[in-house]
């Protein structure tokens, strides 16, 4: 019985020992008790796995500018990443997943394995959800431009990826998160940021039709809206075509993966254990 146990002890110690860390980025107005589900899929499936759910910016928190937060997550997960010779995971959901762009573009040593997008606005945001109508009830989708791109709307999470594709041209000029991350800006760090982006060995989107809160929902794989709101998917953007921060490249190498999901709301994609079993489980090795 004693050699039984001493065995399964060192199956367990060795699986824990090939798992890399997995860090976990919340959404907006989230926080880590939120993710605890996700934490214990990971955990009942990879014993041993060093998960952290990193816990800043929780709540009304989540509305400061993405910059500032970059920061914050920045000085957290860097001593993880420092400790991981093998390198890390991110799963990164909702307005986290911008937020991980942010770490992972600005960041040259960072060792991002693989970064799990979950039904992030990577491309922005264009729609009318309760999220918008709680947070500016005097505005819709079609003015919330003259709000989000002036120098006071920047100082708000949602402005800072907010896409207008009316006012694609006030997008350009004034807004200081998305648009550099897209190198859409002129930005002296341009190549550096393109870079640290292509560090990532593997690049997984998950999303879906019925998420009700990501608008386009399609947004989540970088597809979006044009000027007359037809979604162009990910290798119609100029952004791709052009290549500008990576993503053609990350493509031609085969290391981006696409999820397409239905049935699943915006708030469910972290505890939903067939999201996790079809589309995140595999990567976290």
């Amino acid at each position: 019985m004693f050699t039984r146990l001493l065995l399964a002890a060192a199956v367990l110690l060795r699986a824990a020992h090939c798992y890399k860390p997995v860090v976990v980025v919340h959404g907006l107005f989230d926080s880590p008790g939120d993710m605890l589900i996700l934490q214990n899929f990971i955990n009942e499936s990879h014993p041993g796995t060093n998960v952290t759910i990193i816990d800043l910016f929780d709540r009304t928190g989540s509305l400061k500018s993405l910059w500032s937060q970059v920061e914050g997550f920045k000085k957290a997960i860097y001593p993880i990443m420092q400790n991981a010779a093998d390198g890390v995971h991110m799963i990164c959901y909702s307005q986290g997943g911008l937020i991980c762009r942010g770490l992972i573009s600005t960041m040259p040593n960072h060792n991002v394995d693989t970064l799990v997008s979950l039904s992030a606005p990577l491309l922005g945001q264009y729609g009318d959800t309760d999220y918008l109508k709680w947070l500016f009830p005097k505005y819709v989708k079609t003015n919330l431009y003259h709000f989000c791109y002036t120098q006071i709307g920047q100082h708000v999470s949602i402005c800072n990826y907010w896409n207008d594709p009316h006012h694609h041209d006030l997008y350009l000029s004034s807004n200081n998160y998305l648009a550099f991350l897209n190198n859409e800006r002129d930005n002296p760090n341009a190549t550096d940021w393109k870079n640290n982006f292509l560090r990532l060995h593997q690049l997984v989107l998950i999303g879906g039709p019925d998420d009700g809160v990501i608008t386009p929902w399609q947004s989540s794989h970088f597809g979006f809206y044009n000027e007359n709101e037809t979604v162009l998917e990910m290798r119609k953007q100029l952004i791709y075509r052009k290549d500008t921060f990576g993503l053609k490249t990350m493509d031609a190498r085969k290391a981006i993966t696409t999820f397409t999901m239905t049935n699943v709301h915006h708030t469910e994609w972290h505890s939903n254990k067939t999201v996790f079993e079809k589309c995140i489980v595999q990567w976290l090795t």
